[in-house]
């Protein structure tokens, strides 16, 4: 997915989210001209969702909370910027660098670690004056009331909130247990409704906030191996888009974020015990799925084969996120990767497709030259029955005594 800055669209190359490079420091862009420290141009969100401009600080600064996208279980960041901010999931490799790039852009961050990787002395090692370390499990609504408690204790305000985290069992439908399955709804699902609920009396009451829930390629795509994660994806990117119209009258916004195939690619000084799959778990396949060329392992193969070659950087992905937390007039998804453009827009088409064959059944098909006389003499004829034209039309779905326009025959 290239994305052009104004300046970038007259000529010369584009951008890309993908770079062979290595970064060099915790964002890839500074506050110089719009370009990167390798005068490359800066990557820039299309003017008409009016971002911040490059060289130019943003209108206001936000409190962020961020909770970060890695591990099998959950748990929350929260980062406030010159706006106040939370990420959930903060501490994944998504979410560390979403905070990352919210820090380097002077505003105030929550970052919410999971309390079942994170020590309270590790989280709390983050604190700063523009960074408030806790953990969370988003699965219980208590905890991810008190991290909304306490950022609100410690900036005064909340203006956006990211959630990065997530959890998903690669393998087969059929050989994943009820807990594998509950536990991905719990954690993506549930966490993300949980997030809404907490924090939507506030965001009421302010007139205004801000909502970046990652969901996934899977949320648009069947991918097997994948299925129930899927499903959780699926819902949520229905509740956010129904949440949408309740609340568009208070001034609150969201956008669903749908990265595909991220790596990690931090300075080199940052160590992770994650795999390179980080928040997926590998089942072993039963016997009936277990054959090299089975469909269900292709999840398996898919990310066995790319390591650490994924072609998305979190990095760049990162500050486009931030940028989006400042835009006026945000999309309601942001897609990141040629991954993702390319394999959502082949599933549209597909969908279009399908449509287009089927719809015949359901609508009348137009009479050809010199059909149409016929079957309406006969309507008119004063049979009154409308048989006739019922046996003329058999491709039409038709009520015997209705005629193709709706009216009685």
């Amino acid at each position: 997915m290239d994305i052009r800055s104004n300046a970038d669209t007259a000529g010369g190359a584009a951008p890309s989210l993908a770079g062979s490079e290595a970064p060099t420091t915790a964002t890839p862009t500074g506050r110089d001209g719009g370009r990167e420290g390798n005068n490359k141009p800066k990557l820039q969100l299309p003017a008409s969702c009016e971002p911040p401009q490059p060289g130019q600080p943003p209108a206001k600064q936000l409190v962020w909370i961020v909770r970060p996208f890695t591990n099998p279980l959950p748990f929350l960041i929260t980062c406030i910027l010159t706006i106040s901010n939370q990420v959930f999931g903060g501490t994944g490799h998504m979410g560390r660098s979403l905070v990352k790039s919210i820090l380097s852009h002077s505003d105030l961050v929550t970052t919410v670690g999971r309390v079942f990787e994170t020590t309270p002395t590790q989280i709390a090692t983050l604190n700063s004056d523009s960074c408030l370390g806790t953990l969370c499990d988003v699965r219980d609504y208590a905890s991810v009331f008190k991290v909304i408690d306490k950022t609100l204790d410690r900036f005064g305000r909340i203006d956006c909130i990211a959630n990065c985290s997530g959890y998903g069992v690669i393998g087969a439908c059929e050989d994943q247990d009820d807990y594998e399955v509950r536990n991905q709804f719990e954690t993506n699902f549930m966490g993300t409704l949980h997030i809404l609920q907490a924090s939507l009396p506030y965001f009421r009451q302010q007139n205004g906030g801000r909502y970046l829930i990652f969901s996934s390629t899977s949320g648009a795509l069947g991918v097997p191996g994948l299925g129930p994660y899927c499903a959780t994806k699926y819902a949520v990117e229905g509740l956010i888009e129904a949440m949408l119209y309740e609340v568009d009258s208070f001034g609150i916004k969201a956008t669903l974020v749908e990265p595909g195939l991220v790596r990690r690619d931090e300075p080199a000084e940052i160590t992770n015990s994650l795999p390179t799959w980080g928040h997926f778990l590998i089942k072993p396949a039963s016997e009936a799925y277990s054959h090299a060329t089975s469909p269900a392992l292709h999840a398996k193969r898919m990310v066995q084969w790319l390591g650490d070659r994924q072609p998305t950087s979190a990095v760049k992905c990162a500050e486009l996120v931030w940028q989006l937390g400042h835009c006026s007039y945000p999309p309601l998804r942001l897609l990141l990767g040629s991954y993702a453009i390319e394999s959502i827009r082949d599933r549209l088409r597909s969908v279009t497709e399908e449509l287009e064959d089927w719809k015949h059944l359901n609508f009348p098909v137009a009479p050809t030259e010199g059909e149409g006389g016929e079957g309406t003499k006969t309507g008119e004829g004063g049979d009154g029955d409308g048989q006739e034209e019922k046996e003329g039309d058999e491709g039409t779905i038709m009520v015997e005594g209705m005629s193709p326009d709706g009216g009685e025959s």
